[in-house]
């Protein structure tokens, strides 16, 4: 069965009225919504379709439809669509005084929690390009290898490389030739799936050797990206203003999770893989799509921003699934611009001394 036109459009009427209700959505307000002047018992059969489909649910015998997590999934990506090219990463912005950054990033999520009336989070930038140095291979017996991964900073990481058979010292030397050549300079980003096909096509029988060894630079990059990771929260009482949410051990799980940030770095984490792989822009996550337990009944909004010179962090918008996705995106489309213009208040003035209290 197709998804045409006239189930899309009834489809979308019955999620943004949900949204505006939180109620089952029967066909006669779906007929007054529309205006396809179709009757009430033609939309039923329409909505019947799209349950059968797994778009929307009936929660209660002769309750009206609600959205499933499927049906949010097509709404939220046709927005999506629309909004990518407004919205994206926020980009060339300058630090110049942390007390200010942690000042301007507090301001951030009170203002996002006002304005969406959701639970809001921002991680603080960290550096996210950070370049490989130095690769070596060395043997240390005939089933051995020891990879040393150097990375900017002189972060060192050893690694021991169990082999299924014997090496000689020439190929060894051969390995660190290509490695070196190929990945020297590249951040975590840089190195993409066709240079890791092509590196193992040049290594020949020792591609499992390439395997561990970008692994090894995988794990020493990502280590020293997320450690100390800092997250401001706001709103965490907006919880309570949705019903399905406000159930006290849901609650009290949600709200626990805000408070041990290291649960919300999981969100930063998988913001900054789909990053990694090219999945830029906004990240959408809807019930079960979240990596964090205590929020598979909510949706969860998220952006990378971008400070130049690889400095990136994360905002996340919490809500129920029936959050209003579209005012969300705009939100986070405003807070560029005011983050642009904050931070061109704090730039110091170009050879002047800052005269600023110590």
């Amino acid at each position: 069965m197709e998804l045409d036109e006239r189930k899309l459009t009834i489809l979308e009427a019955i999620i943004r009225t949900y949204l505006e209700t939180g109620e089952p959505v029967g066909s006669r307000t779906i007929s007054k919504y529309t205006a396809l002047n179709l009757s009430s018992a033609t939309i039923r059969n329409e909505m019947s379709d799209l349950e059968e489909m797994g778009y929307i649910v009936q929660p209660h015998t002769s309750a009206g439809r609600i959205p499933s997590d499927k049906g949010y999934r097509l709404y939220v990506d046709h927005l999506v669509k629309e909004k990518t090219q407004q919205v994206t990463a926020l980009n060339s912005l300058m630090i110049y005084k942390t007390n200010r950054m942690e000042e301007i990033l507090k301001q951030v999520v009170r203002m996002l929690a006002a304005n969406t009336q959701y639970t809001t989070m921002i991680s603080a930038p960290s550096y996210k390009r950070n370049k490989v140095k130095f690769i070596q291979l060395s043997k240390l017996n005939e089933r051995q290898l020891l990879n040393v991964v150097v990375i900017e900073g002189n972060i060192v990481k050893n690694h021991i490389i169990d082999l299924t058979e014997n090496i000689d010292e020439e190929s060894v030397l051969k390995l660190n030739l290509l490695l070196n050549t190929r990945l020297n300079g590249l951040t975590l980003a840089d190195i993409n799936l066709g240079l890791i096909s092509n590196i193992k096509e040049e290594a020949g029988i020792h591609s499992e050797i390439i395997s561990e060894v970008l692994d090894t630079i995988a794990d020493v990059i990502r280590a020293e990206t997320d450690e100390d990771m800092e997250i401001y929260t706001s709103g965490a009482n907006n919880i309570f203003k949705y019903p399905e949410l406000s159930d006290s051990e849901k609650a009290s799980r949600l709200i626990t999770t805000l408070e041990e940030k290291d649960l919300l770095a999981d969100f930063v984490k998988d913001t900054e893989q789909k990053e990694e792989k090219g999945d830029t822009g906004i990240q959408v996550y809807i019930g079960e799509e979240s990596p964090v337990e205590a929020m598979k009944d909510c949706s969860v909004v998220t952006a990378t921003y971008e400070l130049g010179d690889g400095m990136q962090g994360t905002i996340g918008i919490i809500g129920p699934k029936r959050m209003d996705y579209e005012k969300v995106m705009n939100n986070l489309k405003s807070l560029k611009t005011s983050l642009t213009e904050m931070f061109k208040e704090d730039k110091p003035p170009e050879n002047k001394v800052d005269s600023g209290k110590k």
